[in-house]
């Protein structure tokens, strides 16, 4: 067994990020959520409490029961969760007279206690929190402060238990890490031995014993996750994993037959399936962005539904979700986080399918796959492509989705694509694409005025996909990419750029 950190979730958005910076560090971690903890096992080796929209004030606000945790095993609150420790042991919490939301500055750092050791006066934090500590218990020494946050770290002194006020997992805290580091390593004594090859051939004889000598089939999107999946469940059961590729006539430009030529040379067993009609009935009329995912959805599950009876005595339902699908579908282990919206991949099938799900990707961030599958040397233009939607184009189109709007998007999206990479942008995007806007404009070519559609260009950064920045691309290449497409895509007379961050926008439009 690993090494594990319990994260308990009290509803935070942040509260994966804490979950990555862990992983980032070669440490195994789980989130449950707070209410739902579970038994603590002997590999557990420190608790850390998550932030929250709730205030502690609050009589709805969430009460842990840390009777098994608090002082008998290591323990760090952030924001809320020192909140907590603070105003539910002899403290008192206030609401802040100033805001305390962006950027700070550590003021003081007790360079002598464990989890501070070795930051920096001044160091930049990041502060997000309508309430603050006024007053600690005793026994409770402070070890970090700001200009307005006289109490912005402490140590219960005869305890492994510390409390922060900013939050250490947002990239805005320069050192952030370092302090994560001290906590888990000096204080949680763990050994980082969590990596991606320890992954895989944990991985590997977990599915051989879960999955024995059953079939499984799996769908195939020539994206990372389900080719990573794809490898995994090989390299577990071989031929008894049968690969599908749908065409569901929602893909990019030639993906079809080229992603299915590559995924044959890596030695798969998979069978193309061109399914595009059927998608596209099951779309028309359809205009609200949570119907259209879930007719994708469906026609997606019927059609794996027609091709499992193919394969005699198939029993298993292989998916390539990873951690942020999850995340954004369902609260975390049923956790109290927000649902922003529906993935077509993530959750149960319907009882007439009698296939269960195998997800062995479920607990890792897009990042920790593509290490995964570096590990098993997957063809790295398979583990560098962009994030792609399991919607395909299907939301990318505002509005009701047709043939002829696919056509003409995958002309605007391949030159966009295309561009990217040469002129050797496209390492330094994490996700781009093309928007088919619900719009049409008043334009003029040669002398003739034009009434046609307008699309929109979307570019990010981002390490998770959980918050992104808009690409600052030169101007020169988004020129030169406008004038193609407006030159080359009939129908097609506008083109904007993108220039929205998550929050307060997700990547994708729909």
């Amino acid at each position: 067994m690993h090494e594990k950190i319990l994260i308990l979730d009290f509803g935070s958005q942040y509260t994966q990020l804490i979950a990555r910076r862990v992983r980032e560090l070669n440490i195994y971690c789980e989130i449950h959520p707070w209410n739902k903890c579970p038994e603590l096992t002997s590999d557990l080796k420190g608790v850390i409490l998550s932030g929250s929209p709730f205030s502690v004030r609050e009589d709805s606000a969430p009460k842990p029961d840390l009777s098994e945790i608090k002082g008998k095993m290591p323990l760090l609150g952030v924001c809320f969760g020192a909140q907590h420790l603070a105003h539910n042991f002899g403290g008192e919490v206030k609401p802040s007279t100033t805001r305390e939301y962006g950027r700070a500055n550590l003021s003081y750092v007790d360079q002598d206690n464990v989890l501070t050791k070795g930051m920096s006066d001044g160091s930049q934090v990041w502060m997000s929190h309508a309430d603050t500590i006024k007053v600690i218990p005793a026994g409770y020494k402070i070890i970090a402060s700001t200009k307005d946050v006289e109490i912005a770290g402490y140590h219960i002194e005869g305890e492994d238990t510390f409390g922060i006020q900013f939050h250490p997992e947002v990239y805005h805290s320069l050192e952030g890490t370092l302090l994560l580091k001290n906590f888990l390593v000096n204080v949680c004594g763990c050994s980082q031995d969590w990596t991606p090859d320890s992954f895989v051939d944990e991985t590997v004889k977990e599915l051989r014993a879960k999955i024995g000598s059953d079939k499984v089939i799996l769908g195939l999107s020539g994206g990372v996750d389900s080719s990573v999946a794809a490898v995994l469940l090989h390299k577990a059961i071989g031929e008894n994993l049968h690969c599908i590729f749908v065409d569901n006539g929602l893909l990019r430009k030639n993906e079809f037959d080229s992603v299915l030529e590559s995924y044959q040379g890596m030695g798969l067993n998979v069978k193309g399936v061109n399914a595009s009609e059927l998608f596209y009935e099951a779309l028309a009329g359809v205009t609200d962005p949570e119907a259209k995912r879930k007719a994708i959805g469906k026609v997606f599950v019927d059609v794996f539904d027609e091709e499992s009876k193919l394969v005699e005595d198939a029993k298993w339902l292989g998916q390539g979700t990873i951690y942020p699908d999850v995340i954004e579908s369902v609260s975390v282990s049923g956790g109290p986080s927000q649902t922003i919206k529906s993935h077509h991949n993530v959750g149960g099938l319907p009882d007439y399918m009698k296939l269960k799900v195998v997800e062995p990707l479920k607990l890792l961030f897009k990042d920790e796959v593509r290490r995964i599958g570096r590990s098993l040397n997957i063809d790295q233009n398979i583990l560098g492509r962009h994030p792609f939607p399991g919607p395909g184009l299907g939301i990318r189109i505002l509005g009701d989705v047709t043939a002829e709007k696919v056509r003409i998007l995958q002309e605007v999206d391949y030159i966009f694509i295309a561009s990217l990479k040469e002129d050797g942008l496209y390492d330094d995007v994490w996700q781009a694409g093309a928007i088919f806007l619900p719009i049409q404009s008043v334009g003029v070519m040669g002398d003739e005025r034009t009434y046609e559609n307008a699309v929109a260009l979307r570019a990010v950064t981002s390490t998770d996909g959980m918050t992104a920045d808009w690409c600052h691309l030169p101007y020169d290449f988004l020129a030169k990419v406008s004038n193609k497409i407006i030159n080359q895509v009939k129908g097609i007379n506008r083109v904007t750029y993108d220039i929205s961050s998550k929050p307060p926008a997700t990547i994708e439009w729909e």
